[in-house]
């Protein structure tokens, strides 16, 4: 392993910081860092020789460079070169290199392959010069030229040109087969609804651009600094794509400034720099600024059809969920957007449909609740529809409805406290005081609404390593190449080895974001605590049995006492029956004459296990909105979010991430929507100044209630994920307060306000 250097030293818990059990508040480790300036991100790191790369993108949505003139440019002071198509350092041809561990099926896009353009955006040209503003300028004097080829960018208007994935990617699973018969249950069935909704593009605008520095050591080794969801999926996708062996290529990322998806996979601005270093024989480093961002992927745009039948009590009778959602040329990308509808509620009658259109624009990628924040939009708004169309209230409509079991595979569930979301949040809400009516509350020129829904998402663990070492120091080291997008993923996983060994958090160091380190996922799905938070348990337990080990080789009294007998606490191993028999770590190595002692841990999930049960974390989600008819302005006012997500590891971090969800999910129903000139093939919100998110002003009291739930299925500390259950539901809340509000129905993400005032 890679020594790390002074720049990849983990943030520590303060002196004095004390025991913090799991499950019981912990402020961020990393946070003194982050707010002093300290913490360094992918374009901070320098070195003596760094150069600066900056992007050239196509101007056109579709077809070919004709020629590249860069006399100008190469003209400029400080400038160094020019990499394109034409002259770029040898890369594999074959495209299978270029897939990353979570590509989905296609042919991955290649950067400066040829002379073909995709998208408008793409990357057609590297400059390089000796500063930043050489490099800008001699980039902005390039001169490409270009043969144009129609385009096409309209969801809806290729829509008959949709097809069936036939490639699938990890985390994706095609819609189940159809139960019972939905489309007989439906025309048999006396209460109806039969909606459509349009969801649109949303871009990722993380604080944090995309950018690499890559730094070249004498001997050839590339050290790279990347803003990443996995260190390591970078490091493969580099060696694949440059055949260069693992041994040559260590990729960092110990502070990423937020990615929410959008950095699962490479960007391109990881090849490029590579290109750059390996043909200058120099360091390099390439960001993209905020309008490049709209070039590398992002939330796809649906168009959904959702037909619901009931009885007259209001028993559901059928269920069907149809999605047609956008792709590129290249590749499928796939979201689960419609198997929630088959999932969420009891009924005997299942049909779901999901189709993709394959535009010119560059493939989406995954965004905070992936397919989940369009999917349960769509059902939720749609149960909201049912429940006025029966008279009834609609959260009594979704306990009437309530699955007991898995409704497609009639597997049970590792847990589902859902039923005591909606109980503790209605509470908390103030729910039973809600008139049935639409336009029943007024606060002056307001109208005032209040609307509920269900969220969904799943419970995923994977597979890890760990390591943990004790020192002779009584320190606690324990490391993985996991990866803290602003989650708090530093702070919960010392807190995770901390409770375990029984020792205070400045005693345990927790080394990550680098790519040398124990193998970890990549962090998105919301499964990092439950995935590499148990391989971490898992080294401590098997370092603690280690360490009885020795102990029994010191002392009689633990040679015969049982592992179960022992206890770790305030830095010591003793015996439960006679804790005044005891070992301080630290005299415990320096009488082995031991430096250190460590282990290693591999987490393999319990598939056997785990697949006998439908896996979830459940919400409940209530909001209230004030409505402006006359502007068609919506304020979100208050938002109570009940989530039942297993053992909650850090209360305070995990609120947290609720909270941000439920922000993300106002500004998705109200704000958030990349605009595109179709004209042009091209985004044209390329910054916030004109890409709407919602701000301090738009956030209104937001009560995060965690229910009880403990899942020793899902993992074994008991936990699930909380990074994307805050999201799902939201929107749809809102969409039903506002019609509860105004007797308005609304059926397309966002919601603006000349959608909300229109007839």
């Amino acid at each position: 392993m890679t020594q790390l250097d002074d720049t990849l030293v983990p943030p520590q818990a303060a002196p004095g910081t004390g025991e913090i059990p799991l499950g019981q508040p912990a402020s961020r480790i990393d946070g003194p860092a982050k707010v002093t300036g300290t913490a360094q991100f992918a374009a901070e790191h320098g070195a003596p020789d760094l150069c600066v790369g900056v992007i050239v993108n196509a101007t056109i949505a579709k077809g070919r460079i004709t020629s590249i003139d860069a006399t100008a440019t190469l003209a400029v002071a400080g400038a160094l070169g020019v990499i394109s198509h034409l002259n770029r350092p040898h890369v594999r041809s074959w495209r299978l290199f270029y897939k990353d561990m979570i590509a989905p099926g296609g042919k991955p896009f290649r950067p400066l392959h040829d002379d073909r353009i995709a998208f408008s955006g793409q990357p057609v040209a590297l400059v390089v010069a000796e500063t930043f503003e050489a490099a800008r300028y001699a980039a902005s004097l390039l001169d490409v030229r270009y043969e144009r080829e129609p385009h096409e960018t309209k969801l809806a208007a290729n829509r008959d040109c949709a097809h069936t994935p036939s490639r699938f990617k990890a985390g994706y699973a095609p819609p189940p087969d159809e139960k019972g018969d939905a489309k007989r249950a439906f025309a048999d069935a006396s209460v109806k609804v039969d909606v459509s909704f349009d969801t649109h593009i949303e871009h990722h605008h993380p604080m944090e651009p995309f950018a690499t520095t890559v730094i070249r050591s004498s001997d050839g080794h590339l050290t790279i600094y990347d803003k990443t969801q996995s260190s390591q999926n970078s490091r493969w996708y580099v060696s694949r794509v440059f055949g260069l062996s693992r041994s040559r290529v260590t990729v960092r990322n110990p502070f990423v400034g937020g990615a929410f998806g959008a950095a699962l996979r490479p960007q391109y601005q990881l090849p490029l720099a590579v290109m750059a270093a390996l043909q200058l024989e120099r360091s390099v480093r390439v960001a993209m600024t905020r309008e490049q961002m709209v070039t590398i992927g992002h939330r796809p745009a649906t168009i959904q059809h959702v037909r619901l039948a009931a009885t007259e009590t209001g028993q559901l009778l059928s269920i069907q969920h149809d999605a047609v959602a956008e792709t590129s040329q290249h590749e499928d990308y796939v979201e689960n957007v419609v198997n929630w509808s088959g999932q969420l509620y009891g009924c005997e009658n299942i049909k779901l449909g999901y189709e993709l259109v394959s535009l010119d624009h560059y493939s989406p990628i995954e965004m905070r609740a992936p397919g989940g924040a369009q999917g349960v939009f769509a059902l939720e708004v749609a149960m909201d529809e049912l429940s006025y169309e029966l008279q009834k209230d609609p959260l009594a409509l979704r306990l009437q409805n309530y699955a007991e079991v898995d409704p497609i595979s009639g597997l049970p569930y590792s847990s589902k406290e859902l039923r005591a979301c909606y109980a503790q949040g209605a509470e908390k809400f103030g729910w039973s005081r809600r008139p049935q009516a639409p336009r029943s509350m007024r606060d002056r020129h307001e109208w005032t609404g209040w609307g509920m829904a269900t969220g969904i998402w799943d419970a995923l663990q994977m597979f890890a390593r760990a390591k943990a070492e004790l020192r002779a120091d009584g320190q606690l080291v324990v490391s993985s190449a996991a990866t803290d997008i602003g989650t708090g993923t530093y702070t919960v996983m010392t807190q995770i080895a901390a409770d375990t060994f029984g020792l205070p958090l400045e005693r345990v160091t927790f080394h990550m974001g680098d790519s040398t380190l124990p193998t970890a996922p990549v962090q998105g799905g919301s499964s990092h605590v439950a995935t590499v938070g148990s391989a971490i348990a898992g080294a401590c337990e098997k370092l603690q049995k280690a360490l009885h080990t020795l102990a029994g080789k010191n002392d009689k009294a633990f040679k015969s006492a049982s592992f179960e007998s022992v206890e770790f606490a305030e830095g010591t191993i003793r015996l439960r029956s006679q804790p005044a028999t005891s070992w301080s770590l630290a005299d415990l190595l320096a009488a082995s004459k031991e430096s250190s002692v460590s282990v290693k841990y591999l987490l393999l999930p319990n598939v056997l296990k785990q697949r006998k049960f439908s896996r979830a974390a459940h919400s409940a989600v209530f909001c209230e909105v004030k409505v402006d008819e006359l502007l068609g302005t919506v304020r979100v006012t208050r938002v109570v979010s009940a989530i039942a997500a297993g053992q909650i590891m850090n209360p305070k971090a995990a609120t947290s991430q609720i909270t941000g969800g439920v922000v993300w999910g106002i500004s998705q129903a109200l704000f958030e929507e990349t605009q595109c000139d179709h004209r042009l093939g091209r985004f044209m919100t390329r910054s916030l100044a004109d890409y709407h998110v919602a701000s301090n002003r738009d956030t209104p009291d937001i009560d995060v209630i965690f229910v009880d739930e403990d899942d020793r299925i899902v993992s074994q500390l008991g936990a699930k994920g909380v990074g994307e259950i805050g999201l799902v539901g939201v929107a749809a809340a809102v969409c039903n307060a506002i019609y509860h509000a105004t007797g308005k129905r609304v059926r397309q993400l966002p919601m603006t306000p000349d959608i909300v005032m229109a007839d």
